[in-house]
C-alpha cells in the first residue's frame, strides 16, 4: 500500500493496484494534473520495491548479474536490467551506491523474488541481501520547475545535476536523499527518498512549501511517459531483448559476462535488430488497445504496446514494436475491427524540459 495513503485519501485520491501495490490512480482530473506537470511542477508517489545489498563483495556481485556497470562511488547510480538466457528482460533496476550498501529499486512485486533468488546464489562472496521496501518512502518531482522546487526546500546540499546521481540533505529537518532521475516523463525530475516514518512530513514540504507542486497519480504518469516516448516495464520491456527497444542507457557493452549478454552482443554486432520500438499518431478518436495489430498493406508487421489520448496533442498516440525499416511505409492499426491510419512519429511526441533516458536509440 501507499506509505501515506491517508494523505492521498484526504486529497480525494482514487486508488488502484500496480505491480501488487495499492497506488494513487488519480485525484479526479488526470488530464489537468498532466498539464500541471508539463507547465510547472507535480508530485507523485511511485511504487518501488527496495532491495539492500551489503558486504565487501556487494558491487562485484551485483555487477556480475546486471547489464550495466554498477558504480563504485558513493552517490552514483545506474539503470540496469536482468536478462534471461535468451536475452529477454526479466527485471529492471535502479542501482545506487550508498556507501556501505547498494540500494536497488525495482517493481514492488519483484523485490521479494529477486532477493530470494540472489541470496540462493551467494556462495563464498561476502554479500548479504534483504528486502527493505517498508523502510523507505519515495516521492517524484517532475516538471520544468522541478529544479526550482527542489532548491527551495533542500537544505545542506545543492540539487544533483548528473542523471542518477544523488545528494543527502534535509527538508524541514528530515533527512532525505535526492536523486536526479532519467526524466521518464520528459521533464526535469527528481526522486526524494526518506525514511518511511518521516514520509508525511517530507511529502507536505514538497507539496506545499515554496512553489506548490500539483499532486498526480498513475493515470497521468501513463500519459506523461507515453508523450515522452518512454518504454515501461509492464508494457514494453518484459520479455523483450533490450536491443529491440533501443535501451542503450541500460547496457554496457564493455563489461564482463552476465546472463543474456551473448544474445545482446550478437544483435549489436549484426548492426540492427529485426524489430524496433516506434511512435505512432493514430487517426480518428478511437484509442487502440494493447496488442492491437499494426499492418503495412495486408501484412501484419507488429503490435501496439500501449496507447492513450494525448492531453497535449488531443489525439491518440501509441508505442508499437514493429519490423525494422518501416519509416516510409503507410501503416494502419486495427481498432475495434477496423483498420485505422497511423503515421510514424519521431520520439518524443512532446518536447518537454528534459529528454527521457529511455528514448529508443538504434
Amino acid at each position: 500500500m501507499s506509505v501515506i495513503e491517508s494523505v492521498h485519501a484526504d486529497r480525494g485520491a482514487t486508488f488502484g493496484e500496480r505491480a501488487g501495490r495499492r497506488v494513487v490512480e488519480h485525484y479526479g482530473r488526470p488530464e489537468r494534473a498532466h498539464r500541471a506537470v508539463r507547465n510547472a511542477v507535480g508530485i507523485w508517489e511511485p511504487a518501488y520495491g527496495v532491495v539492500v545489498v551489503e558486504g565487501d563483495d556487494r558491487v562485484e556481485y551485483v555487477d556480475n548479474v546486471v547489464t550495466n556497470r554498477v558504480p563504485g562511488e558513493d552517490g552514483e547510480g545506474c539503470y540496469a536490467l536482468v536478462l534471461d538466457p535468451q536475452g529477454g528482460i526479466e527485471e529492471e533496476l535502479y542501482v545506487y551506491n550508498a556507501g556501505e550498501r547498494l540500494l536497488l529499486f525495482t517493481a514492488p512485486d519483484r523485490a521479494e523474488p529477486l532477493a530470494e533468488e540472489w541470496s540462493e546464489k551467494v556462495f563464498i562472496q561476502d554479500v548479504e541481501i534483504r528486502v527493505a521496501t517498508e523502510e523507505f518512502a519515495v516521492f517524484g518531482i517532475h516538471g520544468p520547475q522541478a529544479t526550482e522546487k527542489i532548491a527551495s526546500v533542500l537544505n545542506g546540499a545543492a540539487s544533483p545535476d548528473r542523471r542518477l546521481s544523488f545528494v543527502r540533505g534535509r527538508m524541514d529537518d528530515r533527512g532525505v536523499s535526492v536523486v536526479r532521475t532519467d526524466a521518464l516523463a520528459g521533464e526535469e525530475s527528481y526522486d526524494v527518498v526518506c525514511d518511511a516514518s518521516e514520509a508525511e512530513s517530507v511529502y507536505d514540504t514538497l507539496a506545499n512549501i515554496g512553489l506548490n507542486a500539483a499532486p498526480f497519480g498513475y493515470r497521468s504518469w501513463d500519459t506523461l511517459t507515453l508523450e515522452a516516448g518512454t518504454p515501461l516495464f509492464a508494457n514494453e520491456l518484459a520479455g523483450r531483448i533490450p536491443n529491440v527497444l533501443g535501451l542503450r542507457s541500460a547496457l554496457d557493452f564493455e563489461k564482463g559476462c552476465y546472463v543474456g549478454q551473448e544474445v545482446v552482443s550478437r544483435v549489436e554486432n549484426r548492426g540492427q535488430p529485426s524489430r524496433r520500438l516506434i511512435g505512432l499518431a493514430v487517426s480518428g478518436e478511437a484509442v487502440p488497445g494493447s496488442g492491437a495489430a499494426v499492418f503495412a498493406g495486408d501484412a501484419s508487421v507488429g503490435e501496439v504496446t500501449r496507447a492513450e489520448r494525448s492531453p497535449l496533442l488531443e489525439t491518440p498516440i501509441a508505442l508499437a514494436v514493429v519490423e525494422f525499416g518501416l519509416d516510409d511505409m503507410a501503416l494502419t492499426v486495427r481498432v475495434g475491427g477496423e483498420d485505422v491510419g497511423a503515421e510514424v512519429r519521431d520520439l518524443p511526441f512532446v518536447e518537454g524540459s528534459d529528454r527521457s533516458g529511455r528514448i529508443p536509440s538504434y
